[in-house]
């Protein structure tokens, strides 16, 4: 069989009779290149031998409790992993931890197979993949053209299938910009999301470990396995929302910068042009954003006193030999000296009265759709003005967690010259879920190659195994003045519910207009075992929990909310009626529903 790429594929290779961890693995680990500058550490044949022995004890009963069974990653060098040294590409800053990382253990416990540890821009500072003395990492598309950082090293290996997915870290846009360089997805949770225990810190208060994968079923499985904070100092604490992002009944309202300034000489600007025309496509019409407040806030992440988190973790290193710093890293931590307390506060102020003005933009949009990136700059020009390159990457992701967002880089297309671009969804706090599923949609829709072309896209790709954490919801089916464009279906909308889908009952109901209720409303009975009953219309809303308690406020007698049983057979929770209200109201069930019935009126 051709090599497993996705986690889907993995199970299904990990099912043939006879399949081995050691088997399906040796092709993989094999193309480890020692001279490979993706790579700082390859796991060695001692550390690769103890875990395949471990999961060969696995009874092959017991494998479907291991969802990552045999599964190769890679992690980013700032992420502890027992036994093993952890450099922040500064090999005079190595230590080796006697604990993994959080996201590592769950990984492990999951039954995955570590392969390595990547390079990265040291200290996780930088958005190019140069910095670091293990060697620049190129482009997986164009050796010229710098991969994206800081998680260079976790994109490019995931690019050229040497592990099915990378974690990587994500302050300043460090898993998006690397992402949209080599053609993969790259899902940031809102911050305070995912475990940091293990994790070198960048900006303690803004981190957060992102994940790179071919699929976006991918990464929101991977992510599904390892968020969950709890335990932890919040320095930022988003509570999940929903699984959707459009309003009840509402087309998906998406924003884009109305001066996207995009490389037009690299391709960019028509790249991004298709995704606009992508989301035409969709028949949706974005809505231009002015963007000068969100730029606002990612000034303050480089200029302001954000780069003192970065002093606080190399501190005793860059006082005591600054020399074992690469100098462009060593400029951008040493600015923190410019900084004090005084404004530390002012910045935080700052930052307060900006995401005031910023938060009635998601009154008017659902989610923000901006290029990951407006450019791609080659290693040389890199190299020439390191600092002035690299910020012009932070444009469209220096502000994202600063305001607690969530965030998914997503394929879009290519240039004419070959180099894939990509666009970035971001959403409100806690919008994990609903990103996820919007992004498998996307991802559908422009059907590009998997990573750097190693294979097509295909159905089973699409299949979203699992999602980020999301509000808890509850399905309730309308049959009356809830349903769309009837006159309380207002009390939906306001709840944030998602339509489902509209069908109708089991043929086991009848449907009654009740006398004297205002605004008019009908009550659904289930009849006895034997008696003649109809298959009445019905729309089923999925609505947040929390929720659910304001909207049984509203729910006045003699209707309360009981079972309903659709077609099909499966129940969901629905309108019934006390039954002392049916009598002498008027039995309208051969209408098939309350929308027949007044439209007959």
């Amino acid at each position: 069989m051709t090599e497993p790429r996705t986690l889907a594929e993995w199970r299904v290779a990990y099912a043939a009779p006879g399949a081995t961890p050691r088997v399906l693995l040796a092709p993989l680990l094999a193309r480890r290149d020692a001279a490979d500058p993706a790579w700082i550490l390859r796991c060695d044949e001692a550390t690769l031998e103890a875990r395949l022995v471990e999961l060969e004890r696995v009874n092959p009963a017991d494998r479907a409790a291991l969802p990552l069974f045999g599964v190769p990653f890679a992690v980013k060098d700032n992420i502890d992993v027992a036994g093993l040294p952890t450099t922040a590409a500064c090999p005079a800053f190595s230590y080796v931890p006697q604990r993994s990382a959080t996201v590592v253990e769950r990984l492990l416990a999951a039954g995955a197979v570590l392969v390595g540890k990547t390079n990265l821009d040291q200290f996780a500072t930088g958005l190019v993949g140069t910095r670091s003395p293990y060697g620049e990492v190129p482009n997986a598309f164009d050796a010229a053209y710098v991969s994206g950082g800081s998680s260079s090293g976790s994109a490019s290996v995931v690019a050229r299938g040497l592990a099915a997915f990378a974690l990587g870290t994500d302050t300043a846009g460090s898993g998006r910009i690397p992402a949209g360089f080599n053609n993969l997805v790259g899902l940031k949770p809102s911050p305070g999301r995912m475990p940091m225990a293990g994790v070198l810190p960048a900006c303690r208060t803004l981190d957060v470990v992102s994940v790179l994968a071919l699929t976006v079923a991918d990464a929101a499985q991977v992510t599904a396995l390892i968020e969950g904070a709890d335990g932890e100092p919040a320095f930022q604490a988003a509570a999940p929302r929903p699984p959707w992002l459009e309003a009840t009944g509402a087309a998906l309202r998406v924003g884009v910068p109305d001066e996207p300034q995009c490389d037009a000489a690299l391709g960019y600007a028509a790249a991004f042009d298709e995704a606009l025309a992508q989301l035409g496509a969709w028949g949706l019409a974005p809505r231009p954003v002015a963007m000068a407040p969100l730029f606002e806030v990612a000034r303050l992440l480089y200029e302001g006193p954000w780069v003192a988190e970065r002093y606080a973790v190399v501190q005793d290193l860059i006082e005591s030999r600054p020399e074992a710093i690469d100098a462009t890293v060593r400029r951008v931590i040493e600015a923190a000296r410019g900084q004090d307390a005084v404004s530390v506060f002012r910045a935080r102020y700052a930052l307060e009265e900006l995401r005031l003005r910023i938060a009635p933009l998601w009154r008017e949009i659902d989610v923000l759709m901006v290029p990951t990136a407006t450019t791609c700059p080659t290693r040389a020009a890199v190299a020439a003005e390191p600092l002035l390159r690299n910020s012009e990457l932070g444009r469209y992701t220096n502000f994202v967690n600063l305001l607690g967002l969530a965030a998914l880089a997503m394929p879009s297309g290519f240039t004419p010259g070959g180099l894939p671009f990509g666009v970035t969804f971001i959403g409100p706090p806690g919008s994990d879920a609903a990103l996820a599923r919007l992004g498998a949609r996307w991802q559908a829709a422009r059907a590009l190659s998997l990573g750097h072309h190693l294979r097509a896209l295909q159905p089973n790709d699409l299949e979203l195994q699992s999602l980020p954490a999301a509000a808890p919801t509850l399905e309730i089916a309308v049959v009356g003045a809830h349903l769309q464009g009837m006159p309380l279906h207002g009390q939906l909308v306001e709840r944030g519910c998602r339509l489902v889908e509209r069908t109708r009952t089991a043929p086991c109901y009848r449907l009654y207009a009740l006398p004297a209720t205002q605004p008019p409303k009908p009550g659904l009975a289930r009849v006895a075992e034997g008696a003649p009953g109809h298959a009445i219309e019905v729309e089923v809303y999925e609505m947040p929990r929390a929720e659910v308690g304001g909207f049984l406020a509203l729910i006045a007698s003699p209707l309360a909310l009981g079972s309903v049983q659709l077609a099909g057979g499966r129940w969901v929770h629905g309108f019934a009626c006390e039954g002392g209200a049916l009598a002498g109201a008027a039995d309208i069930s051969a209408h098939g529903g309350w929308r027949a019935y007044r439209t007959a009126r």
